[in-house]
C-alpha cells in the first residue's frame, strides 16, 4: 500500500480508536490490531502530530505507581473523523474506476 495513503488511514483509524473511551498507546495498538497491525515507533509519531494539530490532548494519570499519558479526542479531531467519512463515496469511487478501468474504451 502506497505510505502516504496507508499513513493517513492509520492516523483516521487511532482518531477512531478514541471516540468511546480515552485510550494510551499500548491499548491503542491493541484495538487497532483488528484492522492493520502498528508498531511504537508507527504510534507515537502519529500521536505527536495528532496533538499538535490539536485532534487529540494528553494528559497524564497515575497506574500501578507510574504516570501513563493518556490521549483523548477533541472536538477537531471527531470533526477530521467526521470529513474523512464524507469523502468517502469520493474515494469508493476513485478505487471502483481503478479496479474497473475506463468502461468507455
Amino acid at each position: 500500500m502506497d505510505i502516504q495513503l496507508k499513513k493517513g488511514l492509520i492516523e483516521i483509524c487511532v482518531l477512531a480508536s478514541l471516540k468511546k473511551n480515552d485510550s494510551y498507546g499500548y491499548q491503542i495498538i491493541k484495538d487497532l490490531s483488528v484492522c492493520v497491525a502498528i508498531s511504537e515507533s508507527t504510534l507515537y509519531p502519529i500521536l505527536r502530530r495528532l496533538e499538535s494539530s490539536e485532534c487529540l490532548k494528553v494528559y497524564t494519570m497515575e497506574h500501578n505507581g507510574r504516570l501513563r499519558k493518556y490521549y483523548h479526542l477533541t472536538v477537531k479531531g471527531r470533526k477530521r473523523i467526521d470529513e474523512f467519512l464524507e469523502d468517502w463515496d469520493q474515494i469508493m469511487n476513485i478505487y471502483e474506476y481503478i479496479k474497473g478501468g475506463n468502461e468507455n474504451e
